[in-house]
């Protein structure tokens, strides 16, 4: 009995498997990414840090049509700003660097501009308050018709004037004075209460325009030469300092090399005349 129990037994043991080894304990995840399992045949990619995957991510650009659109407009109101802020600081930059004495004397001219402006105010007033007071009015309106026809034949240049004002004259040894330069004297004249101008004995008024022609400046076609004398009537102790402000005439002509001088005088006489043209398309819109 002994024997025929043992046989199954061991049997039985002979067809059991060998026991396997023991598993190692599977690593337990950490806080950090878990980095990603070589490939049999590659080489192990580096580790990127977190500067080189946002690099990464921003170069090359990728841009779309709309936000390149939107650059370029940003890029042009830029650009334009900054021409701007660039000219209006070229405009100041004679003020800046002006002396004290010279801006007070700016601020006197802009002064006697206002009060110009307001004197012939007053006198409107006066001239209306008068025709309407007047006992016979159809003559306070003719004698008024006079006074200002006379006043506008000065303007026109049909009748000669006299009066107070300055003479002002440009030698141009270099030729180096172009008619720009001249007319911005006749607008800085105007400007400063001038009534009525002659250049080189050509008579100047509303539409007068000057002309560079074969070397030298012309003025309403009439070819005139150097040097260039300017007869002015009007305020003088306004039209001299109006040329002779920081970045005005005088010194605009000075940096050509030009040399001009000013000269006040009581009496200036301003006698060439233009002929009086009807206009060609322009009619009277009073009924």
């Amino acid at each position: 009995m002994s024997d025929q129990e043992e046989r199954p037994e061991n049997g039985l043991r002979k067809e059991l498997p060998a026991e396997l080894p023991p598993r190692a304990p599977a690593p337990r995840p950490g806080p950090g990414p878990t980095p990603a399992e070589p490939v049999p045949g590659q080489a192990p990619q580096p580790q990127l840090t977190g500067r080189q995957r946002l690099i990464d991510g921003l170069w090359p650009p990728r841009l779309t049509r709309a936000q390149l659109i939107v650059a370029l407009l940003l890029f042009g109101l830029g650009f334009g700003l900054a021409v701007q802020v660039a000219s209006n600081s070229d405009g100041d930059s004679a003020l800046r660097g002006a002396r004290q004495e010279d801006l007070v004397r700016i601020l006197d001219e802009l002064d006697d501009r206002t009060q110009r402006l307001e004197d012939e105010k007053q006198g409107l007033e006066k001239q209306r308050q008068e025709l309407q007071s007047s006992s016979d009015q159809a003559a306070e309106a003719r004698r008024q018709t006079a006074e200002k026809e006379r006043q506008l034949g000065i303007l026109a240049g049909t009748v000669g004037a006299t009066g107070p004002g300055i003479t002002m004259t440009v030698q141009d040894t270099k030729g180096a004075v172009e008619s720009d330069m001249l007319l911005d004297a006749i607008q800085e004249l105007r400007a400063a209460g001038a009534e009525a101008m002659e250049v080189n004995g050509v008579r100047v008024v509303a539409n007068t325009y000057f002309s560079d022609t074969d070397g030298s400046v012309a003025v309403d076609g009439n070819k005139i030469n150097a040097p260039y004398r300017f007869q002015v009537i009007g305020k003088p102790q306004d039209l001299e300092p109006a040329l002779n402000i920081p970045g005005g005439v005088v010194q605009s002509l000075e940096k050509e090399q030009a040399t001009v001088s000013v000269e006040r005088s009581d009496k200036i006489v301003v006698d060439a005349l233009r002929q009086a043209k009807l206009p060609d398309y322009a009619r009277s819109s009073s009924r």
